[in-house]
């Protein structure tokens, strides 16, 4: 029906695309992959958290109920 219609390649996107389907073969452990892993990995969860739990210890106080536990 459409004959005729080939699609050219585009190279930047072929060489993008062909890194990423290999990128757990490619990856190289470095200081600074440590650090984004521990920073986002760890320590921004647990400061959500710390601040959810914190939120609710505070409605708690001011309800006068007592301390909900997490975890």
């Amino acid at each position: 029906m459409g004959g005729g219609m080939e699609t050219h390649k585009n190279k930047f996107i072929e060489d993008w695309s062909t890194a990423r389907e290999n990128l757990e073969h490619n990856f190289r452990w470095s200081r600074r992959n440590l650090a984004l892993v521990g920073i986002f990995g760890i320590a921004v969860p647990l400061l959500v958290y710390k601040g959810i739990v914190k939120e609710f210890h505070m409605q708690d106080e001011d309800y006068g109920r007592p301390y909900r536990k997490f975890l």
